[in-house]
């Protein structure tokens, strides 16, 4: 049986066709070989010419005309999917410029269920790294697909995250599917591969084009419930993915900063815009309790943003330390203690876990 993708890709590639031109065709036309039987005056309306059609009559005439389609695309252990699969993302129909076609890996079965995206800075703060992975897994936990765009830094942490919870990832890609970039992701893009699904609008081969990556963004949300930024700066790409987002009618949230973290600056811009501050799961949660049958427990563990630790919050050291990170010389004259008392302590809590090493100070974990 012919896959209608497959000649809906070899009319794309014959018809050579302006994105919006053959994007009008697709949500017209259900299956290419239709075309053929239009009357001329239906061909001028959909802007194909005569042409066109002697083109595509031949490239359709072929004998089984999707098999060369069908061998290029397992040769890349990859796959298609149109505008008219039952799997297509049913809220990226919704935006303007959904792709009419979209190349994948892996569990296309994924895209059936509820995505939220998670995005944020290529080059994170520790925390903001651990926050990425900690919301990942427990977004995951509670069913939904965390979507991302597999860079370094916090798209990096998130799908790890979501592998490691109950659910698994969408990894949206600025090149073609059988193209892994950056190579420093080379081990999650094999993983994403084979337990969640890789995803792209562009074609087999695509390298990693600068305007591709900007473009790609706007899959990102527009197929997600909502999306969390953790850490950008005022002017990244996180932030482009954010306002495609409340473009797309999509809910945006973000993790609140410090003021003097060039990372977190984005975010508590976005937040001064009305973006939704998010301190813990339960924020995101309570805007999609329609969406979700329970909520596990596991999910909110580990996940409370500004958290205290218990018992040893009595311990000086911790009391005099905040959430950004202090010099020891400056912690050690503070508490009028000899600095290699002071360092014995902070290990001691580093150990335990309450405590922790940021930017060249010490701080408490979050």
């Amino acid at each position: 049986m012919e896959n209608i993708a497959y000649l809906w890709l070899l009319a794309q590639q014959t018809l050579a066709l302006p994105p919006a031109g053959f994007r009008k065709l697709i949500e017209r036309i259900e299956d290419p070989r239709q075309l053929l039987h239009l009357p001329p005056e239906q061909w001028a309306a959909l802007a194909l010419s005569t042409q066109h059609r002697q083109a595509l009559d031949r490239a359709l005439s072929r004998h089984h005309p999707d098999e060369i389609i069908a061998e290029s695309l397992h040769q890349a252990n990859a796959d298609l999917l149109c505008w008219h699969d039952a799997d297509y993302p049913a809220l990226l129909k919704e935006i303007y410029d959904a792709p009419p076609l979209l190349y994948y890996r892996g569990r296309r079965e994924l895209l059936g269920g509820a995505l939220f995206a998670v995005v944020g800075s290529r080059r994170p703060s520790r925390i903001g790294h651990g926050d990425a992975h900690a919301f990942g897994k427990a977004l995951s936990n509670t069913g939904l697909t965390v979507v991302s765009g597999m860079a370094l830094g916090v798209d990096g942490a998130a799908h790890l995250g979501a592998l490691s919870g109950a659910s698994s990832t969408i990894a949206v890609l600025g090149t073609g599917v059988d193209r892994c970039y950056p190579r420093g992701n080379a081990a999650l893009y094999e993983r994403i591969a084979a337990e969640g699904l890789l995803l792209s609008e562009f074609p087999l081969g695509s390298p990693p084009l600068r305007h591709q990556f900007p473009r790609r963004n706007r899959l990102i949300s527009g197929m997600s419930l909502g999306v969390l930024v953790v850490e950008a700066a005022v002017r990244s790409g996180s932030l482009i993915t954010a306002q495609q987002a409340l473009e797309q009618n999509r809910e945006v949230f973000a993790i609140p900063g410090s003021i003097h973290n060039p990372a977190s600056r984005g975010c508590n811009r976005l937040i001064k815009q009305g973006a939704k501050l998010v301190e813990s799961l339960d924020d995101i949660l309570e805007e999609y309790s329609a969406w979700l049958v329970h909520t596990q427990a596991e999910a909110l563990s580990g996940v409370e943003a500004r958290s205290l630790p218990g018992a040893n919050s009595n311990s000086p050291v911790y009391q005099a330390l905040g959430f950004e990170p202090v010099a020891a010389d400056l912690l050690a004259q503070h508490l009028g203690l000899a600095i290699a008392e002071l360092l014995s302590l902070l290990s001691e809590l580093e150990v335990e876990g309450w405590v922790e090493q940021n930017q060249g100070g010490w701080q408490r974990c979050r």
